[in-house]
């Protein structure tokens, strides 16, 4: 079994265009099957997201993203016994979405839509604020940073501080750097390697860069595709996990559940 202290997200993209698996899981059915089997393979939270937020991706009307995820949602939390996570950045999919079973907010824009803070206040759960530098239909046309360590740890401290004021609690917040998300591969090293840095910060750290565009441009020829870089994945969040990542977000569970299961027992300080 894996540890406890190391928490395996797996996803769900109920949308037509996503980065990895567009269209596979946009049928309901499909999505709670593909629920089942994360959940077998070991996830302990299935995330579910309704609107694509890879490069260069377009927003969807609220409605529309309601309409994908409410009845993935409401399957799942009637036949798994599992956390589920919304991946939103809407204050009324946020409420809905809750209301219909989900346990978490993971938002890529760290609470800034309009609503989104309040309403995650007042809901009064687990809420993921990520750091993306624009928005996904034009994060990756040219970002740029003087020191991107800096910059992210200093984003996601003052968005703390705002939730907190907020009235949601320090134990209700975990952070993501934002993998991918308005960085170029030289940024995303840096943040990599600062993981040490941005787990001190005392917050549970969630690392998504499973299939990533930064894991195939590392290995260079032979993974351009998402599929091909699932070992790559797997490497990375045994990576992840050593520097303080408490959360893994993952198309791939059975693949990452199995590398942190050999790194458990081989590392002598897991």
């Amino acid at each position: 079994m894996l540890s406890r202290s190391v928490t395996i997200m797996g996803i769900v993209n109920v949308t037509p265009d996503s980065f990895s698996d567009g269209g596979r899981f946009l049928d309901p059915q499909s999505a709670i099957a593909q629920a089942r089997s994360l959940a077998a393979a070991g996830a302990t939270v299935i995330d579910v997201g309704g609107e694509s937020t890879r490069p260069g991706a377009t927003q969807v009307g609220a409605q529309q993203e309601l309409d994908r995820v409410i009845p993935v949602i409401e399957a799942i939390s009637d036949e798994l016994d599992i956390t589920i996570s919304v991946d939103t950045r809407k204050a009324v999919v946020m409420r809905e979405a809750v209301a219909a079973g989900a346990h978490w907010i993971n938002d890529v824009e760290a609470l800034q839509g309009e609503g989104a803070l309040g309403t995650a206040s007042a809901l009064q759960v687990p809420v993921c604020l990520m750091h993306m530098q624009g928005t996904p239909g034009s994060m990756q046309d040219a970002p740029q940073y003087r020191d991107v360590v800096t910059e992210v740890e200093a984003f996601l401290l003052e968005r703390v501080r705002v939730c907190e004021a907020a009235g949601i609690s320090r134990e209700r917040i975990l952070l993501d750097p934002g993998f991918g998300f308005g960085k170029t591969l030289t940024h995303n090293v840096a943040l990599f390697r600062a993981l040490p840095r941005l787990a001190a910060l005392g917050f549970p750290l969630l690392v998504g860069v499973s299939r990533k565009r930064m894991l195939g441009e590392l290995l260079q020829a032979g993974a351009a595709s998402p599929a091909g870089r699932v070992t790559a994945g797997a490497v990375a969040a045994v990576l992840a996990v050593q520097s303080g990542a408490r959360i893994i977000r993952t198309h791939d569970v059975e693949e990452t559940v199995q590398a942190l299961q050999i790194l458990q027992a081989l590392a002598s300080d897991q």
